[in-house]
């Protein structure tokens, strides 16, 4: 059985590595104004509640948050709220004791317990359901639960954050989140901008996103250029930084700013995807064999790219591709794609007159 203490140390095992404080908030002056007031609120013990839409970087500024306070020491725990079912949750926040229901082989501290003396974060807890918000308001209010099947009472002893990009207002008008919880969660409130708000922060998020996945993904793709950058600055991006840092990973792995140019006209004619696929003889739709139709179509576009740009080196395709070279070499024989780069191509590489990648890179 896990003690609490050994818990812990599972949960700091893999320490997160934080953006510099230039990178993550850059020059705007609304990042500046949420960085001023964590420098004051970060070290008080009281809830902070984190808003803004997604992909802003809630998890990241809560992280900030916990290193600049005094519970750096201790552990960050944090619970995605709608990535655990409703039935699980409730276990995995308060714990439970041997024997408390079928399956319960061993007792388990919940994540309040592994995150003493440190910091707990629940991301998105506007999905809490009603019965576990009134548990949470109940721990919030005098800092004590108990496990489930438990009677002994334990103390809560974490800097709570909580985060949400959903307007809670209007939550409380429909009844989806409590009043009182709200008010209990709401005494530090930060809100996250959207990177369309902040467009003067993308040349640094972008130099920062393209060193990241160089090493990640062992590359040397250089900086990208003037026009480009102009490019990154109209877009609305309503995926916010998620958005770019999938933006700036498909930079690097195809090594071509062509990725945004594409991307660009993607995104800015709004035009819908269509799929070519067969009907049945007698006109029906089979749904399970369209889907199977579009998957093949997308992987076959997919790893036909990552091969051309990795000048169809294919246990480097199947490095970036994460599946196995056996694994791509069935998928490039089902796809119908050549095995070797055709030779014609090798020729028009090799007469323009224009920088390119040589095999010998160590991009390969």
């Amino acid at each position: 059985m896990a003690s609490t203490a050994e818990a812990k140390a599972l949960l700091q095992t893999h320490p997160v590595e934080l953006p510099p404080d230039h990178v993550y908030f850059g020059p705007s002056e609304t990042m500046q104004a949420v960085k001023q007031k964590i420098g004051r609120a970060a070290g008080l013990n009281v809830p902070v509640l984190v808003l803004g839409e997604s992909g802003t970087g809630k998890e990241v500024l809560a992280r900030f948050i916990h290193d600049l306070s005094p519970w750096r020491g201790g552990p960050f725990v944090k619970v995605n709220c709608p990535a655990i079912p409703g039935a699980l949750l409730e276990s995995e926040l308060f714990g439970f004791q041997k024997g408390a229901f079928t399956g319960a082989d061993n007792s388990k501290p919940g994540r309040m317990e592994t995150a003493h003396g440190g910091t707990l974060f629940l991301d998105e807890i506007a999905e809490l359901d009603a019965s576990l918000q009134a548990k949470l308001l109940h721990v919030l209010q005098d800092g004590h639960f108990t496990r489930i099947g438990d009677h002994e009472e334990r103390r809560m002893d974490a800097r709570v954050i909580c985060a949400t990009n959903r307007i809670l207002a209007k939550e409380i008008e429909s009844g989806g989140f409590r009043a009182d919880l709200f008010y209990r969660i709401n005494v530090i409130t930060l809100t996250l901008p959207p990177l369309r708000e902040r467009r003067e922060d993308i040349p640094y998020l972008v130099e920062y996103l393209r060193e990241q996945f160089n090493r990640r993904f062992k590359r040397e793709v250089g900086p990208v250029s003037k026009e480009v950058l102009q490019l990154l600055y109209q877009r609305e991006w309503p995926g916010n930084i998620r958005e770019l840092e999938n933006c700036m990973a498909r930079y690097v792995i195809l090594g071509s700013e062509e990725a945004f140019h594409s991307d660009r006209h993607q995104i800015h004619e709004k035009k819908p995807l269509h799929f070519a696929y067969e009907l049945n003889e007698d006109g029906n739709i089979p749904l399970k064999r369209i889907a199977q139709q579009v998957t093949r179509r997308m992987e076959h576009d997919v790893i036909l790219k990552v091969l051309q740009a990795n000048h169809w080196n294919r246990r480097k395709a199947a490095e970036i591709l994460k599946i196995s070279y056996r694994a791509l070499l069935y998928k490039v024989r089902q796809a119908g794609i050549p095995a070797k780069r055709p030779q014609r191509k090798i020729a028009e590489v090799e007469n323009l007159n224009v920088e390119r990648i040589d095999e010998s890179s160590p991009l390969d």
